[in-house]
């Protein structure tokens, strides 16, 4: 079947529809007080669920390479849709917190990060020529799924109570990623061959991980996660807490989170095919090193409040849409999903590492403070990183040798 622009279009228009289903789990701060007013339990406990799917989500993704050299995109991110959609069929009957944690946040966390890597590397194999354009697409899509089912979701709780309204998510997500997993398909190893035949080798996870760019790359991404995934967290109690704004007013700032977090990936990413990627990243990191400052010395009123949560969720959405492109280029886009998976782990610890610094720093402030230290550390990194030394292929008499050039 020949690579025509109608087969990648309908690449792009499922990965779409797929990656809007997988976003849907960013509205789950939605459902944190409802379960508390329904069960009685701590607020910091039910909120716990979802640094357990975030956790989860980034850990799977170091399988997700192998289960789809032996499944095929297709059917992984299909089964994946049903696995999601019944983690949170199985989450309206839950009675206890650890059930809780299992349904909502292993079995959902796992699924959706399964499926969010692979359709999301896959995708960039089919158009090597815009990986920067088609990751703003893709992860753009997950984080626009957030926003729309902000107002869904939020309307099948007040309509039908907090465990019937994660029937029907379950229901309604199973649909989407089902739906738009039928028109993915595996880019061949014949055209992952020739889109990366201007990028050098292909680095298997062992090669990779000998390599000192894998660990500067993974500090990078670390920083860069842990900055957004803490603002997102705390947005609106920085609001109240620091610029002095009323609850109703700071809980703008959600929303608005998620407007420029999605705009972030699409500008972002299409920016960085033109300009260099390397480049787009150390602006994004100078900008959100500038905000994290101002949060933590200047006296915040409305507007400074909202600038500097505006440039962080930016620059964010632009980061981790940047980085898929970035290890495919470094370490070439055959084994794409498993180097990335590797790297990707930086969300993980990037998602709990924000709150443990909080608590042993002691507030807002100093931790802005440690997030404004890292980005400047890793901008310096950014500064000095080049991508791995190109293999060459040089003959020895009759036998080829492989060697660092």
């Amino acid at each position: 079947m020949k690579n025509t622009p109608e087969k990648r279009l309908l690449i792009v228009l499922g990965t779409i529809i797929a990656q809007i289903g997988l976003g849907t789990i960013y509205t789950w701060s939605l459902f944190n007080q409802p379960i508390v007013n329904k069960f009685g339990w701590g607020l910091s406990k039910v909120s716990m669920t979802f640094s357990i799917t975030s956790f989860a989500l980034a850990f799977s993704t170091l399988i997700a390479g192998k289960l789809q050299d032996k499944l095929g995109i297709r059917k992984l991110v299909s089964i994946c849709g049903i696995i999601l959609g019944v983690g949170l069929l199985l989450t309206s009957k839950v009675n206890s917190l650890p059930m809780l944690y299992i349904t909502a946040g292993v079995i959902v966390g796992a699924a959706d990060g399964i499926a969010y890597i692979t359709i999301l590397t896959n995708c960039i194999k089919w158009f090597p020529e815009r990986k920067g354009l088609i990751s703003g697409i893709s992860v753009g899509a997950y984080g626009t799924g957030s926003l729309i089912f902000k107002y869904i979701n939020a309307g099948l709780i007040t309509s039908k109570g907090v465990s019937t309204a994660f029937l029907y998510w379950g229901i309604i997500v199973i649909a989407l990623v089902f739906t738009g997993a039928q028109l993915l398909k595996d880019a061949s190893i014949k055209t992952v061959k020739a889109n990366n035949a201007s990028e050098g080798h292909n680095y298997s996870v062992k090669e990779m991980l000998k390599t000192k760019q894998a660990y500067m790359l993974f500090i990078i991404f670390f920083t860069a996660c842990m900055s957004g995934l803490y603002l997102i967290g705390i947005v609106k109690d920085i609001g109240v807490s620091l610029a002095g704004l009323t609850p109703a007013v700071a809980a703008n700032a959600v929303a608005m989170v998620a407007i420029f977090n999605t705009a972030g990936r699409i500008i972002l990413g299409a920016l960085s095919d033109k300009i260099g990627r390397l480049k787009v990243i150390a602006f994004t990191f100078t900008l959100t090193a500038i905000s994290v400052f101002v949060l933590s010395f200047a006296h915040l009123n409305f507007g400074i409040f909202f600038a500097c949560v505006a440039g962080i969720a930016f620059c964010f959405g632009g980061n981790i849409t940047i980085f898929p492109p970035i290890v495919g280029e470094f370490f070439g886009l055959k084994n794409q999903t498993k180097n990335y998976g590797i790297i990707y782990q930086g969300f993980g610890i990037g998602a709990l590492s924000g709150s443990f610094i909080s608590a042993a720093a002691g507030g807002f402030k100093p931790t802005f403070m440690v997030i404004g230290i890292l980005c400047l550390v890793s901008i310096i990194i950014i500064a000095a990183i080049k991508a791995p030394v190109t293999i060459k292929q040089t003959r020895i008499g009759s036998k080829a040798v492989i060697k660092a050039a």
